[in-house]
């Protein structure tokens, strides 16, 4: 029961309701910003060269910068050379060779791919739709 001159419950809740969401807001605030700061910046994806050595083999080169790992600039390639390979009409490649080096904070990568309409043959090889899905879901550009 209440007595006189009291607010209803109700009203009291309210007002403890409206001081806890700021300070919610201002505690998430905090929490993202620190995880920005403490978190490595991501690979810069700094574009693809693509030279058709003959009818199927395909020679890519890749730039990428920031906070990039060999193993980045290699995936970057072989997202171009996926890429690549649905635009000339094939559905597969196979990959023989990848060099990374870097320069400057730079990494490059110089790979080779064979490309062909039919699963070609060797334990390296790549369907070129399921590739190209994960780089897109990954945020990897292609060509």
């Amino acid at each position: 029961m209440r007595k006189h001159g009291q607010k209803p419950r109700w009203r009291r809740s309210r007002r403890l309701r409206l001081a806890f969401i700021p300070s919610v807001a201002l505690a998430a605030c905090a929490v993202g910003d620190t995880d920005v700061a403490r978190g490595p910046s991501a690979p810069s994806y700094d574009g693809i060269v693509t030279r058709l050595l003959d009818d199927d083999l395909v020679n890519f080169k890749v730039a990428v910068s920031g906070a990039a790992s060999p193993a980045d600039a290699s995936q970057y390639a072989e997202c171009a050379a996926a890429q690549y390979t649905l635009i000339r009409g094939y559905s597969f490649a196979r990959h023989l060779r990848t060099t990374v080096d870097e320069d400057a904070g730079v990494l490059r990568a110089d790979a080779v791919y064979t490309i062909s309409p039919n699963l070609p043959r060797g334990s390296r090889t790549i369907d070129a739709e399921v590739v190209v899905a994960d780089c897109t879901q990954s945020g990897i550009p292609t060509v």
